[in-house]
């Protein structure tokens, strides 16, 4: 008997980007809203997961979402980021890289192991891409993914700053070696 999970490369539509806009905001407050004001996440939200923004990204050469459905519901999904420099000292050449630049499931769905496989699936497109790193940021405090990504190997490499808002904050950045 087949899974109901289907894991696979998100089509570069209108409709595809307006619902990935929907569950990267979701996902992303879910997530956050707890520790950032109301106005730093509105402004984040509205700049990084507007229905344009999404298709922009989908639309992009070097980037690949990865959805992940149950029963015909995005329940997830990973943005990868092909040739990337997170963590590259100025003029090294980021080619053989991937960049995991988001990895979120839906809040009912996490501990079910869906988190997992996306990260599986993420690591295999890298290895089809040929890469041999994959890096992340991950915010310092966000304890659950930091142990999340070790699991799989990643080790950290640095920090680098990420804004909420107005809130710049601080984002480990992971490496795996493929």
């Amino acid at each position: 008997m087949s899974s109901p999970l289907r894991i696979s490369v998100a089509k570069r539509t209108a409709a595809v980007a307006a619902q990935l806009a929907e569950l990267g905001r979701q996902t992303f407050h879910d997530t956050f809203a707890a520790d950032n004001t109301p106005e730093d996440m509105a402004d984040f939200l509205a700049s990084t997961f507007g229905p344009e923004q999404q298709l922009a990204e989908l639309h992009d050469p070097h980037t690949t979402f990865l959805l992940a459905q149950m029963q015909q519901e995005f329940v997830g999904y990973a943005k990868l980021r092909l040739h990337s420099g997170l963590g590259l000292e100025p003029g090294k050449e980021p080619t053989g890289r991937l960049e995991i630049e988001r990895l979120y499931v839906q809040h009912d769905w996490i501990g079910t192991g869906l988190g997992a496989a996306l990260m599986r699936r993420a690591i295999e497109e890298a290895r089809l891409q040929s890469c041999r790193t994959v890096v992340l940021g991950v915010w310092e405090r966000n304890r659950h993914a930091i142990e999340f990504y070790q699991r799989f190997g990643f080790r950290e490499i640095g920090k680098h700053a990420f804004r909420v808002g107005q809130d710049v904050q601080t984002d480990l950045i992971l490496r795996k070696g493929l």
